[in-house]
């Protein structure tokens, strides 16, 4: 009689354990391994964290972490740096554990103390994100919520990412958000564990980045007549002046506030395409230097683009100078997408380019602009970054391709022994609608509902164990022409960057829809303390979208 009793309850937490772990242990993106452990943490009356270290970065890290539970609990936490650890308080404790690499760490939690195990600060960084996640959603709030039972429940968690490059993309050339808003945007990339903001800075309908050796990229091309009302087949227009850019000392502030969240920031400067706003203010660099240029009205793909001029190398490496000098990232992405080869094919002078460096075609006309800036950017020691397009007329030698129009550009890259991030548009693209469009605010359109973003596998199954590691991760896309407030740009992006944040994270056989659902309703209350305007968040209907729901 004892063994079945022994046996049907051995038999019960094994039938309850996934609903256990989705309801006790809610950590999105899901760990590597989570063992459930009897019991709960009870943070005392004056929680300790230890720092069995003197890094100055990991010193930081527990001070904000005492700051979060000090202002919310009302407890007053303090730190203590030295080669020690305490009982009823939490621990950071550094391995030498290669296993965990950069970004991996343990986290032990018993009833008498907690403890962070980690390599490196970001595997640190990373552990406090899922610690934080095992408290009650009020943690993070701004809020004192004194009279809640502050108890974590206890397990082990050994965590690393599957995947190195983690990237959530903001689109900020077609509308100008404010920095405070870019701040709180890679808050909500380190808290999902991503470690890349894609910053789109210029484009046909806006430069917003100050170059200060061409001034008048931001006096006349951060500037445009008017805007785009509803979708582009209406051709209608709201008549008024829009504009706006970030000033070098606000980069420098995104950027340095980032890296203290593990989150580099990768520039895009658009080029040989996607020319326009620049071309507004210096059109000697067009292939009609005699043409009035005007910053873009309309959506879409312009065919004014860079002339292959060494005029224009020598512009575009200076731009490209000063942004290197603001943005220490390994990499700078240079656009390279969507550039019409008509006034290429029209011109004279590239004509006699082509014959004269023995090129087949436009196309290879603008592989030959590519690999020019590409030898710029490598010359400085950085690396290239450029959406798919650029492998059109030969793949630049040290270009990273970003694959938007399907894998197939992912494929072609790691077959030829080069890096490439998937963000495929049917995955993810989060200006795609997330519901029935007739129930939704206007879209550009699409249709990319939250399980079709979470089911993305982004290693193709195509690819040798060779190629596969040039699969270097996976980037969510907000690009920004119907989304002209910071609300908008929430509702948009969240929930479904939470899915891609578990895509880039999480192991393959680690990822179940139904459990990341349950484990997603818990997240949108730390979102609702958050204040994030997510689709179908309570706090929607306080904002009003600029265009009415469509009929």
């Amino acid at each position: 009689m004892k063994k079945s009793v022994q046996l049907f309850i051995l038999l019960s937490f094994w039938v309850l354990y996934p609903v256990l772990a989705q309801t006790s242990y809610p950590i999105l993106p899901k760990p590597l391994q989570l063992v459930p452990k009897e019991g709960t943490f009870i943070l005392p009356p004056n929680p300790v964290i230890a720092v069995a270290s003197t890094d100055p970065v990991l010193r930081r890290l527990a001070e904000a972490l005492a700051n979060k539970i000090g202002s919310v609990t009302g407890k007053d936490t303090k730190v203590f740096a030295g080669n020690f650890r305490v009982k009823d308080g939490i621990n950071f404790v550094t391995t030498k554990d290669d296993k965990l690499g950069d970004e991996g760490y343990f986290l032990e939690i018993t009833p008498k103390r907690i403890i962070i195990t980690a390599e490196q600060p970001k595997g640190f960084f990373y552990g406090i994100q899922s610690l934080l996640q095992l408290m009650p959603a009020e943690i993070y709030g701004v809020e004192r919520a004194e009279n809640i039972k502050w108890s974590i429940p206890c397990c082990l968690i050994e965590d690393r990412p599957r995947y190195a490059y983690r990237g959530l993309m903001l689109d900020a050339a077609r509308y100008f958000y404010p920095v405070s808003f870019i701040k709180k945007y890679i808050d909500l990339i380190a808290l999902h564990k991503m470690n890349t903001f894609h910053w789109h800075l210029t484009d046909d309908q806006g430069w917003r980045i100050e170059i200060k050796k061409y001034p008048k990229l931001t006096e006349i091309g951060a500037q445009r007549r008017q805007t785009m009302l509803g979708h582009y087949s209406d051709q209608k227009y709201d008549g008024k002046p829009y504009g706006g850019f970030y000033t070098q000392d606000e980069i420098r502030e995104v950027v340095k506030y980032a890296q203290e969240r593990f989150v580099t920031v990768i520039p895009e400067i658009e080029m040989p395409g996607h020319a326009l706003a620049a071309l507004a203010a210096y059109p000697e660099y067009g292939n009609n230097p005699d043409k009035i240029y005007q910053v873009g009205t309309k959506w879409g793909v312009h065919e004014d683009v860079f002339a292959p001029k060494e005029e224009t190398f020598r512009f575009l490496e200076g731009i490209l100078a000063e942004v290197l000098d603001l943005f220490p990232s390994q990499y700078i992405h240079i656009g390279g997408d969507e550039c019409p080869k008509k006034q290429w094919a029209e011109s004279r002078f590239c004509q006699e380019l082509i014959k004269k460096e023995g090129l087949k075609d436009e196309h290879e006309l603008q592989s030959y602009f590519i690999r020019r800036i590409d030898k710029f950017i490598t010359s400085k020691g950085r690396k290239m970054i450029g959406w798919d397009e650029i492998l059109e007329g030969g793949l630049s030698p040290n270009a990273t391709v970003m694959s938007w129009q399907g894998i197939e550009g992912g494929v072609a890259a790691a077959k030829q022994r080069h890096d490439a991030i998937m963000t495929p548009g049917n995955f993810c693209y989060l200006d795609h609608y997330q519901a029935d469009a007739k129930t939704q605010p206007i879209a550009i359109g699409g249709f990319t509902p939250l399980e079709e973003s979470y089911l993305y596998e982004p290693t193709p199954s195509n690819l040798t164990p060779d190629e596969v590691k040039h699969i270097i991760g996976v980037q969510g896309n907000v690009w920004t022409e119907y989304m002209p407030t910071s609300e908008y740009v929430e509702y948009m992006t969240f929930p479904r960057a939470c899915a891609l944040a578990e895509v880039g994270w999480t192991a393959k056989n680690g990822k179940n829809i139904d459990d990341f659902k349950k484990r997603l309703d818990v997240h949108k209350k730390r979102l609702d303390h958050l204040n994030v305007n997510y689709f179908e968040a309570p706090i929607n209907h306080k904002f009003t979208y600029r265009w009415p729901l469509k009929k």
